[in-house]
């Protein structure tokens, strides 16, 4: 019978140093439990070894993190968190030009749903959303900012972070999570932080 030891030869790093920085969160109804740091303890403070065939697992539990993406109020503590959950719940809907929700949307119209689900009022176009808010440089772009495109200031997404942005790209298209350079470099004009 062959056997492993797991942890043999790494180097000791702190269990807060393995967190991820920001923990999945599961499909759940929500009434989910409250958010719950996980602990220390459940870092092995000795070796495990394993037999051979054996497979180390990790055991989910619902509702650790509390909420869902798709009720935009349930366990999401922060305004950028809701602005974000409350746009994803729309990825699939149809792009109209001129929507407003709650069925279909237009680019404009998404940002500014997704913000009144936070509690912040913006104007109805990206010309005028371009100005309700704190300018931001993209090097600090937080999630739930506004990013603009084009010379016109023409179209707008909400940034989730990792250089992906969620928009309603346009007529007849599906709104979607997508790289802020889905059009080239160039054509973004910069973020806002609604304020």
């Amino acid at each position: 019978m062959n056997t492993a030891t797991y942890g043999t030869g790494l180097p000791s790093i702190p269990a807060p140093a393995l967190a991820p920085r920001f923990p999945a969160v599961p499909a759940e109804p929500a009434n989910a439990s409250a958010l719950t740091a996980p602990t220390a303890a459940a870092a092995p403070t000795e070796p495990v070894t394993f037999t051979a065939g054996e497979t180390p697992s990790t055991a989910f539990t619902p509702g650790v993190y509390g909420g869902s993406w798709l009720s935009p109020d349930a366990g999401h503590s922060t305004q950028a968190e809701r602005v974000v959950a409350f746009a994803r719940a729309q990825i699939g809907r149809p792009c109209v030009w001129g929507a407003v929700g709650p069925g279909s949307y237009d680019a404009p119209g998404l940002t500014q749903a997704a913000w009144k689900a936070a509690g912040v009022t913006l104007p109805r176009t990206t010309q005028a959303q371009w100005g309700a808010g704190v300018p931001v440089s993209l090097a600090d772009v937080q999630v739930g900012d506004l990013v603009f495109f084009h010379d016109d200031l023409g179209h707008v997404g909400i940034w989730r972070g990792d250089g992906m942005m969620i928009h309603a790209p346009g007529p007849g298209a599906l709104i979607r999570e997508e790289s802020v350079f889905f059009a080239g470099q160039s054509a973004i004009k910069g973020a806002v932080r609604p304020a």
